[in-house]
């Protein structure tokens, strides 16, 4: 959800959202070995930085050596508890992930002899996950009971139950990762808005992933939230909006010393993905429409991602890795899933564009068209 967008960066925040991420990347490696890098991830990075918002020139961090993923540039990085946290988080949602392959039997987990393995990694990066926790006084069992409450709720769902139901187990994992986050950063005053920001973020983060998987659930005939519960993609779009609402408004309410890096990842990264998943009246994306069994089709009409394993993934992520273009290719092919993706460094980026028909986007609430994205 929160993956970098060079157009909504300013210059001056670049070095600092790389330091937030490899700070994430290098506690990984310290903390879990070098295999638990891969579960790097940009939704995490919002722990780490408000830790830093609360601590402000007190935050901890260090100068890092050249990587080939920022072209082989030194870095300052932030270190502590709030890339731990972090790191904690990245932990538990990839164990999470593979998990509900293993329990599904697709994913990496549909390979001949690869259901085992997948079981065996998401134990051990879940005993990880732990091990990092308790060094920052971070209980995970509530976390993880909040996880597996998660397939419950899925089967008991059906078409009366709310959707709110549904993410409410993804709620309760994120709120208490980000009241930990007050607790670390020494404002323990912040938990309770924090705590409120985080059941908004998660919600976030749970219907943005089932809007964007609704087309392709739907054609797989896997189960989807949106389709399961009667809401539709054009419910999830107002839930999704009202819980950008609230995170913004627990965080206003919330002492922070630096809101710069906040504002940054959890108003304009956050608002820039609810227009791209979701579109908006002005808004240059669409769904693609379908003409099934019209002469028109082309090529293009029957194109499937090209799924990979997860040996040949590791591989092809290992490539994309030493040769920068999960960072600087305009394009790429996603290592596992096989799915169109845009790298985070690219020069180019189409997220404002929006806003080239209406001047009056960028207003507090999300612009009077209410595109959701502004041109700030």
């Amino acid at each position: 959800m929160l993956a970098p967008c060079p157009s909504r960066t300013p210059d001056g925040l670049k070095p600092r959202w790389m330091g937030h991420f490899c700070g994430l990347c290098l506690e990984l490696r310290d903390d879990a070995g070098q295999f638990a890098r891969l579960t790097t991830n940009y939704d995490a990075l919002a722990l780490s930085v408000l830790v830093e918002a609360q601590q402000g020139d007190d935050a901890h961090g260090r100068n890092a050596g050249p990587c080939a993923l920022r072209g082989m540039r030194r870095q300052r990085i932030a270190t502590g508890e709030g890339p731990r946290l972090a790191a904690t988080a990245s932990l538990l949602l990839a164990s999470a992930k593979i998990r509900d392959h293993v329990e599904d039997g697709d994913g990496i987990a549909a390979r001949p002899g690869a259901r085992g393995l997948a079981g065996v990694t998401a134990d051990r990066l879940r005993a990880k996950a732990a091990l990092i926790g308790d060094s920052i006084g971070l209980p995970t069992a509530p976390l993880v009971a909040a996880i597996e409450r998660q397939r419950e709720v899925e089967r008991a769902c059906g078409a009366s139950t709310p959707l709110t139901d549904v993410t409410a187990p993804t709620e309760a994992a994120t709120a208490e990762l980000f009241a930990h986050a007050a607790v670390l950063g020494g404002r323990p005053e912040n938990a309770a808005p924090f705590r409120a920001a985080g059941a908004a973020f998660g919600r976030l983060a749970h219907l943005l992933d089932a809007a964007d998987d609704f087309d392709e659930d739907a054609e797989r005939g896997a189960w989807n939230p949106l389709a399961a519960t009667g809401s539709g993609v054009e419910g999830a779009r107002t839930l999704a909006k009202g819980a950008l609402a609230d995170m913004k408004a627990a965080l206003a309410s919330a002492s922070l010393i630096d809101e710069t890096m906040t504002g940054l990842l959890l108003d304009r990264y956050a608002r820039h993905a609810v227009s791209k998943t979701f579109g908006s009246t002005c808004a240059t994306y669409r769904r693609p429409e379908r003409h099934h069994g019209s002469h028109h089709e082309t090529r293009d009409d029957h194109y499937r991602p090209r799924r990979r394993g997860f040996w040949a993934g590791l591989c092809s992520f290992a490539v994309l890795c030493c040769t920068c273009q999960l960072c600087c290719a305009d394009h790429y092919e996603g290592p596992w899933s096989g799915r169109p993706r845009e790298g985070c460094c690219r020069d180019a980026c189409d997220c404002c564009e929006c806003c080239n028909c209406c001047s009056c986007c960028g207003e507090s609430d999300g612009g009077c068209c209410g595109c959701g994205c502004s041109c700030d």
